[in-house]
């Protein structure tokens, strides 16, 4: 887990906002849900960028529905294989960034893919990127 401050400074105050961040590989959403689940409730982290959460398109609503104190953020990488028919093969990839409701107002996104998650919160850039070590013949152009 890590914690940044941002201080910024204005003509009579002075800002301060602390935001607790966690990446985390999910290896399957199902698999790493436990885990978010005591992170939230020991940790009580702002953002997580989660890697390699393995759901269809259509399942991306499963964060929403788990973790309701915070918005999803992301893609799925399955979105090609679903598009050819039924899914052979094990599922993989993806990444979804979760911000907790409280930073909505705060949150933009700048671009979401397969592999990677572009986010501002406050003055944040936050990039979330999933890139495999193994298994893909084009692994050096990915």
């Amino acid at each position: 887990m890590m914690v940044v401050t941002n201080n910024t400074m204005s003509s009579s105050t002075t800002d301060l906002t602390e935001l607790k961040l966690v990446s985390f590989n999910m290896h399957g959403f199902h698999q790493g849900c436990p885990t978010i689940a005591d992170l939230i409730v020991n940790e009580k982290p702002d953002i997580f960028l989660l890697q390699e959460h393995w759901l269809t398109p259509a399942n991306l609503c499963c964060f929403e529905n788990r973790f309701t104190d915070y918005v999803a953020f992301g893609c799925s990488a399955m979105s090609n294989c679903v598009e050819k028919g039924m899914l052979r093969r094990r599922p993989f990839g993806g990444v979804m960034s979760l911000v907790n409701k409280s930073l909505l107002s705060h949150t933009q996104v700048i671009h979401c893919e397969e592999r990677f998650s572009i986010i501002k919160v406050y003055n944040y850039i936050l990039i979330n990127v999933y890139l495999p070590c193994a298994g893909l013949a084009n692994r050096q152009t990915v």
